[in-house]
């Protein structure tokens, strides 16, 4: 399996941080953001990582991360998102990385106290589809919402303002190579972005996609709030533990 981390995006609500430099390079604690998401595949077991990224920051992340020695990668490779397309226009640039394997997509500001294998083990047992990770969170209106039927994911509502369930579709997903047929069908949203969330819905609805609930903390780093929320979590309880 392959690792994908998208890496791009203004980071509007960030700013005036974000006016200098790309959000995933402010510091989480002790570390740059990127640190994390890239711990978190290395955690798992991948080794063959795929940064995407964009603006005028690009080169800041070679400067920084260069072959990924510091994680005890041979090589790391990156590519060039132009424009803002979303999610799911940055991931559909990694189809030639993929190769078609299997792929674990991590959100650059994603940041867990502990590991994924157990979802990578999970996924690669799976004949065929998509896996993705939940966790309960305070505001789930933020964040991609799934509808629950016992044990089943019907739907995923993006960003509802009144939220059918207390989980949030947290940004770490595993695909098989069906997801960039998935992209090429889609229609931009009312956001003028290809959303994940449309390809989510694209596995459920074709009886595809499995899920578990995350363990230990999970925040993403996207607005004042949640970066500080995320600083002081490394902080007290540390991250990407097995």
């Amino acid at each position: 399996m392959k690792g994908v981390i998208l890496a791009g995006g203004l980071g509007t609500r960030l700013a005036p941080l974000t006016r200098v430099t790309n959000k995933h390079l402010l510091p989480i604690y002790d570390k740059p953001m990127i640190f994390y998401p890239i711990q978190c595949l290395v955690n798992a077991g991948i080794r063959d990582i795929l940064l995407v990224t964009g603006g005028a920051s690009a080169g800041d992340f070679l400067s920084l991360l260069r072959n990924g020695r510091d994680f005890g990668l041979s090589r790391l490779h990156y590519a060039y998102q132009e424009g803002e397309g979303g999610i799911a226009d940055a991931l559909r640039i990694a189809e030639p990385f993929a190769d078609g394997e299997r792929i674990c997509v991590v959100l650059g500001d994603n940041i867990i106290e502990r590991d994924i294998r157990r979802g990578v083990e999970g996924f690669e047992k799976q004949p065929k589809g998509a896996k993705i990770y939940l966790k309960e969170v305070p505001d789930p209106e933020r964040f991609g919402v799934p509808v629950l039927e016992g044990k089943k994911v019907v739907k995923i509502l993006e960003k509802p303002k009144s939220p059918p369930s207390r989980f949030a579709v947290i940004g770490i997903y595993f695909y098989d190579a069906r997801v960039f047929e998935i992209i090429r069908t889609l229609r931009p949203s009312g956001r003028g972005e290809l959303e994940i969330t449309d390809v989510n819905n694209a596995y459920i609805e074709s009886g595809e996609m499995t899920w578990e609930v995350l363990d230990g903390w999970w925040t993403d780093a996207g607005t004042f709030e949640s970066l500080l929320r995320a600083s002081n979590l490394v902080k007290e309880r540390g991250a990407n533990k097995s």
